[in-house]
């Protein structure tokens, strides 16, 4: 029995290693912010024991809800490249159980390994701190501020600030989740990231300043005042302009109160004070002026028309004359034209005498031909 036991472990952890079919479970508290790295490294080596391949594999993951095709609303998955490890980060809203599927890819051999992590949040007794403070810091991305390292490099000189040691990290997130626009690709510029801190220690002064009138007409103005000295040596740059605080144990201004008015069951009207208007300048400027102005082009068209045709007969009548003294001239000249020829004693060109035989040149006078002219040929025979 017990080497039977042995070797059905054996083979749960070979299915494990190999498979991939192992459930991770994991206990993230409301309230407090959850990472968890999926590490490129141990699924390459899976991928190494599995096809026998000592290359290094890049990798890419697909996280989703069991039964959903996306995550629960709170958790965020990031992965920057296939050969970077990725993160499922957030902070839970309440408690309950939630089952993600992971789904690993290798782009070089097209395998694909899949596991289950199984989120238990607890519910927490601590009070959450009246005072939280959101930042943005522009120089980072989101990958690179969830590493644990990281955070306490961000929450020491913080806390130095903030004069306590009771500081939490309540949530993490990108600039692009909150409306931020995609930095160019250029060296140097990177996307900006949220995070969120929370303690039970008032705000310091230089806080409060951030909220401050003339601040907030400096950033409008595109200038960043440069706040909290303290935190300037280190390694990120806080966007001042973009600070957010949240006190919940400052009193809420009360709303205005209103007394309630006396009604006895009657309706009383107001009294009629307005005076009575005259609309009739109105209606003149509106309605006759552009009348009139339509009457008057009428009657002007219809003078234009109807009663200057005078002149026009009398250019019809002209125009006329001209025209018979044209055709008369014409007539002139063609007759004493035609007078002139006549009294020439040049003869007549061959062409124009009547029965010319182009080849002989012989002449026939129409006079000697037979009575019946429609039945002699028009050219003679030429015998």
């Amino acid at each position: 029995m017990a080497s039977g036991r042995v070797a059905l472990i054996s083979v749960f952890v070979w299915l494990c290693l190999v498979g991939g079919l192992c459930d991770q479970n994991v206990y993230p508290k409301v309230g407090a912010l959850f990472v968890h790295k999926l590490d490129v490294e141990d699924y390459q080596q899976q991928f190494l024991n599995k096809s026998g391949n000592e290359r290094t594999q890049p990798i890419t993951f697909r996280a989703n809800l069991e039964g959903f095709p996306d995550l629960p609303g709170w958790l965020r998955y990031t992965q920057r490249s296939p050969w970077h490890s990725g993160y499922l980060y957030g902070s839970p809203t309440k408690p309950g159980k939630h089952v993600i599927e992971i789904t690993v890819y290798n782009r070089n051999t097209y395998e694909m390994l899949r596991e289950k992590i199984i989120f238990h949040i607890r519910s927490t007794e601590d009070v959450p701190p009246p005072y939280r403070a959101e930042f943005l810091v522009e120089n980072m991305d989101v990958e690179e501020l969830l590493p644990p390292e990281a955070q306490h490099n961000f929450q020491v000189p913080l806390q130095a600030v903030w004069n306590t040691q009771r500081l939490s990290i309540i949530n993490i997130t990108s600039a692009l989740d909150k409306g931020g626009r995609v930095p160019l690709p250029l060296p140097g510029l990177k996307e900006g990231v949220f995070i969120k801190v929370g303690s039970v220690v008032p705000f310091p002064e230089c806080f409060y300043d951030t909220q401050n009138l003339q601040i907030r007409r400096q950033c409008r103005q595109g200038q960043k005042p440069p706040l909290c000295p303290e935190m300037l040596p280190n390694d990120f740059v806080i966007d001042w302009c973009n600070v957010s605080l949240v006190d919940e144990l400052e009193p809420s201004p009360t709303p205005p109160s209103y007394e309630a008015l006396e009604f006895d069951g009657k309706f009383y009207p107001p009294p009629d004070t307005l005076e009575e208007i005259n609309y009739l300048p109105d209606y003149l400027l509106t309605i006759l002026l552009p009348a009139l102005i339509a009457l008057l082009l009428c009657l002007l068209l219809s003078y234009i028309m109807c009663c200057r045709r005078e002149g026009v007969e009398k250019r019809d009548s002209n125009t006329s004359e001209l025209q018979l003294i044209h055709q008369q001239s014409i007539f002139s000249n063609t007759e004493e034209l035609r007078r002139m020829a006549a009294s020439r004693e040049v003869p007549r060109p061959l062409s124009t005498l009547p029965m010319f035989n182009t080849r002989t040149g012989q002449r026939t006078s129409p006079m000697e031909l037979a009575s019946d002219s429609a039945r002699v040929p028009l050219i003679l025979s030429q015998q």
